[in-house]
C-alpha cells in the first residue's frame, strides 16, 4: 500500500470542510489547489477507491462512498 501525496491529502482536507456560502468551495478549489472544479471531483472520485485514503480519513471516505453509491443507485 502506497502513501497519499500532499495534493491528495489537501483534496481530502478541503472536502471535509464546511462551506457557508455558495461558490466558496469552488473558489477554494481554484485558489488552494490550483485545480478546476471538474478536475478536483475527478481526483476526489479516484481517491475514494484507494485504501490509503480510507486509512487517512476513514469517516470522510466512507461517507463519500455511501453518497456516491446512493447516486449511482438513483440513476
Amino acid at each position: 500500500m502506497g502513501e497519499l501525496g500532499e495534493r491528495d491529502r489537501a483534496v481530502l482536507a478541503l472536502e471535509g470542510r464546511q462551506w457557508r456560502t455558495a461558490g466558496a468551495k469552488e473558489r477554494a478549489i481554484r485558489e488552494e489547489l490550483g485545480l478546476s472544479p471538474t478536475r478536483y471531483y475527478q481526483v476526489l472520485n479516484a481517491l475514494l477507491d484507494r485504501e490509503e485514503a480510507l486509512a487517512h480519513a476513514p469517516v470522510l471516505v466512507n461517507r463519500l462512498r455511501r453518497v456516491r453509491e446512493a447516486r449511482r443507485g438513483a440513476r
